[in-house]
Parts: C-alpha cells; sequence; structure tokens
C-alpha cells in the first residue's frame, strides 16, 4: 500500500499535467482576448470614422448655408447607437455649429487641442474620433464623435466567464487523464524507490522492486536497477569473503609485528647494555694507556690510541642515533599544545652556550604553537637547529632563522641557514638513513638525524621538505598535520 510520504512523485505529475495543461490554456486564452481586443479597437475605429464621413457628407449644405437646425438633425441619427456619448459638428474658427448628446440636455464639450490632426485618441473608457468635412477639396468643418467602451468592457466580462469554463472543464479533464498516467508512471517509480529506500537502510540487497511487465524506459529502469542489485549482492558476498581473509591475514601479521616488536625490544635493550659495555671498556684501557702509559708511547702509538677513543665515541654515537630511530615509530604518542618558538630559542641558547666562539645570528619567529608530541617535537627540532649549526660551521659568520608562513591555506614550519647546503639533485637522500651528502672528514655525523626527523613528522601526519644549494645553504620545511 503507498502512503502519503511516498506518492510525492505521483502527486508531482499530477501537478505537472494540470499545470502544462492549464498553462497552455489560460496563454491561448490570453492570445485570444488580446487579439479580439486589438480586432475590436480597429473595427470601432473603422465605425465610427465611417460614420463621421457619414454624417460630414450629409452636413456640408448646413454649413454651407448657415443652417444649424439641419446639422442636429442629421447628427439626431445616432441616437440609434447607444454606445456613442455625444457628437458635434465644428466650424473652422472652433465654433460649435451643431451637437448631440446621449444624456437630455447634455452639451458637447470639446477642447481646442481636439482640433489636432489626429483622427482618433483613446481616453481611460472613451474613444475620440476627428473627421474633416471636406468639400471641393476644401476642409469647411469637423465631426467629432465620442463613444464609450462598455461593449468592450462586456466583451471581456462574456469571453472571461467562457474563458474560466474552458479552463475549469479542462483542469477537470486533466486531473482525470493525469489519474490513469499516474498509475502507469508513478505507481511503479514509487515501488522502485521504496526498494531503494529498503536498500539503503537496511543493506539489504536481497531484495528485489517488482517489475511491469513492459518494454517502456520505467521497466528498462528497474530491469537495470534489479540486476544492479544482485551484482551489488554478488560483489557484497566476495568482498565480505575477501574481508574475513583480510582479517585473517591482518591477525596473522599482527601476531607476527608483535613478536617483530619484542624482537626489536630485545635487540634495543642488548644495543644498550651489551654493546656499550665492551665500547666503555675499550674507550678505559685507551684512556689508561694515554694517561699512565702516554709518556712510554711514540707519535704513532699514542695516535693510534686517539684514533681507538674517536672511533668509541662515534660508535657510541651512532648507537645512540640508532635508539632513537627506533623509539621514535613505537614510543605512544602524547598530543598537547607545544610552543616550537620557545623551544627553538632554548635549542639556540644552548648552542651558542656550547661553542661561545662561534658568530651565528639566530632569528627566531614568532609562531602559533601546534598539537603534537612534546618530546618527539624537541628531538626533531633539536636535529633540525643541529644539522643547521653543524653545516654554517665552516664560515666565519653565519644566520640560522626559524619561523612559520601560510602555504596553499596551511602553516608550514621552517628551518633555514646560509650554510654549506646541498646538491638539489641529491635532495631524495637527504632523510635516509646513513645516506650522507658530505663526506664525514668535512662535517661529522651518522646520517640518521634527518631520517629521525622525517618520521617524527610523518609520524604527527605531516610532511618534510628541502630546498638548497651548494654553498648557498639551505631550508628545511615542515607542516603539523
Amino acid at each position: 500500500m503507498l502512503d502519503l510520504r511516498h506518492s510525492a512523485i505521483a502527486r508531482k505529475l499530477t501537478w505537472m499535467n494540470v499545470l502544462v495543461s492549464g498553462t497552455a490554456l489560460l496563454s491561448a486564452c490570453l492570445a485570444f482576448f488580446a487579439y479580439d481586443q486589438y480586432t475590436f479597437r480597429e473595427d470601432l475605429i473603422r465605425s465610427l470614422a465611417a460614420q463621421a464621413q457619414i454624417i460630414g457628407s450629409n452636413s456640408v449644405s448646413a454649413i454651407l448655408f448657415n443652417d444649424p437646425q439641419s446639422a442636429d438633425n442629421t447628427l439626431s441619427a445616432l441616437r440609434n447607437q447607444p454606445d456613442i456619448i455625444a457628437a458635434g459638428i465644428l466650424t473652422l474658427d472652433g465654433r460649435v455649429f451643431a451637437h448631440y448628446s446621449r444624456s437630455p440636455g447634455g452639451g458637447f464639450a470639446w477642447n481646442p487641442r481636439e482640433t489636432a490632426n489626429q483622427t482618433y485618441d483613446f481616453r481611460s473608457n472613451e474613444l475620440l474620433v476627428r473627421q474633416p468635412i471636406i468639400f471641393k477639396g476644401g476642409q469647411v468643418g469637423t465631426v467629432f464623435i465620442r463613444s464609450d467602451l462598455n461593449e468592450r468592457t462586456r466583451r471581456l466580462e462574456r469571453y472571461g466567464a467562457i474563458a474560466v469554463a474552458v479552463l475549469l472543464l479542462s483542469l477537470l479533464a486533466a486531473l482525470a487523464v493525469s489519474s490513469a498516467f499516474r498509475r502507469l508512471v508513478a505507481t511503479p517509480i514509487v515501488d522502485l524507490a521504496e526498494t531503494a529506500r529498503i536498500v539503503s537502510e537496511e543493506n539489504n540487497y536481497s531484495i528485489r522492486a517488482t517489475p511491469t511487465g513492459g518494454h517502456d524506459e520505467v521497466a528498462v529502469l528497474i530491469h537495470a536497477f534489479n540486476n544492479m542489485l544482485a551484482q551489488i549482492q554478488e560483489r557484497d558476498r566476495e568482498l565480505q569473503q575477501a574481508h574475513d581473509e583480510l582479517e585473517a591475514r591482518v591477525d596473522e601479521r599482527t601476531r607476527q609485528l608483535m613478536a617483530a616488536n619484542r624482537e626489536l625490544e630485545a635487540f634495543s635493550y642488548s644495543v644498550s647494555h651489551d654493546l656499550r659495555g665492551p665500547l666503555e671498556i675499550i674507550n678505559g684501557f685507551s684512556h689508561i694507556l694515554l694517561v699512565d702509559h702516554g709518556r712510554e708511547l711514540d707519535d704513532y702509538a699514542r695516535d693510534c690510541v686517539q684514533q681507538i677513543n674517536a672511533a668509541t665515541r662515534r660508535m657510541s654515537e651512532l648507537i645512540d642515533d640508532l635508539l632513537n630511530l627506533s623509539r621514535v615509530g613505537s614510543t605512544t604518542m602524547h598530543r598537547e599544545s607545544v610552543d616550537l618558538t620557545s623551544m627553538a630559542r632554548t635549542v639556540a641558547d644552548q648552542l651558542c652556550r656550547r661553542e661561545p666562539s662561534r658568530r651565528v645570528d639566530f632569528v627566531i619567529h614568532d609562531c602559533p604553537p601546534v598539537e603534537g608530541d612534546a618530546r618527539l617535537l624537541q628531538i626533531a627540532l633539536e636535529n633540525l637547529l643541529r644539522n643547521s649549526w653543524k653545516y654554517t660551521s665552516h664560515h666565519q659568520q653565519a644566520r640560522i632563522e626559524f619561523g612559520c608562513e601560510q602555504r596553499r591555506g596551511r602553516i608550514v614550519y621552517f628551518v633555514r641557514d646560509d650554510g654549506a647546503g646541498f646538491d638539489p639533485r641529491l635532495v631524495d637522500r637527504l632523510f635516509k638513513p646513513f645516506q650522507r651528502l658530505h663526506a664525514t672528514s668535512e662535517f661529522v655525523g651518522t646520517g640518521i638525524g634527518l631520517a629521525t626527523v622525517q618520521r617524527i613528522i610523518a609520524r604527527h601526519n605531516g610532511e618534510i621538505w628541502a630546498e638548497g644549494a651548494v654553498e648557498k645553504g639551505a631550508t628545511f620545511y615542515f607542516s603539523i598535520g
């Protein structure tokens, strides 16, 4: 059973048919009225002009012999025309020679300007017709006839009543036709809409719309809709099967990942304890050799011991960087509001205190805070600023800048320096572990710092990129998602 909520399209089709029929009939009636009024107007002008011409012809002798009584008798014939209000004959000097009025005792009101050259003039509900009286090629007077337009009003009323009756009968017929049309077209569409609603709300692809049994567009639509439901049902079954398989794979991969994480934690523990012990022993014994037995060693042996110390320190730094890189991707994030401007000032102050002899101008701009993990962002910013500090060390005067700017509707932060820079063709290697663009003898480092920064920014759903040129400095941009 179709309820009112599901019969909107039926009402729309009905009203569409009624409105189209009504609009067409109304347009036809308006066109008919306009044509009728135009023809009535033209016929009235011609009729009054002909009467004025007849009156003028019959009044020539009365004007020439100055016989107003004869002219009045001629005008009195207009009593048979109930629409004529008044008429008059004027001499060339504008004097009323004879007149007629429909009202008893009425006069002929006229205006000298009415003797202008126009032959007719419509005024509110009246028509004034002027006809010159010609005798032997010369004008001897003028006939004026004033008629009301009541007949036009009566015609409009009659035609209006006819038009209303025709419109009502036509609309009733349109409603009857629309009822049959609705049963043929609207009912299958409403049934199709109800089926679509059930499918959408219940995700039940097993139901089908009722076929009409015909071969028109609605039948084709229903057939195509049912075919679509069948295809969706089959794909939904396949998708569910694939989903179940994927769930099993995810569970398996999760177990493998948990095992890998446990192995990584064990490896980190081994690195931080088992590997550091031998390094500290090596470093300790080399220190004893230099302090206690340094005088017994020649220059070559002393240099070898110092290289051992330097290698153990570098190995310790490498272990620390590897641990930081592994912890960045596994530690739990604690989001909060982080003031990167204050953080950058703190790092810059620490760098300047560590090497007070260096001449570096730090420019720290005020930037809005971000939402992120303060500890991880501290590591990222320290790596970027220390990276700029390191690669400007060969310049007597350097400049390092931290700031932000708007790009494509988002805030982008940057760290810029005027140091050694890099070859832009090798920019893809910057954020890969152990990928260094400068020799260790030129700039010390492990090649893990920027990879750590890239992982931190990725964990914050942001992105990082770099721009630079050799000996023209470098700029590292990053955003926080």
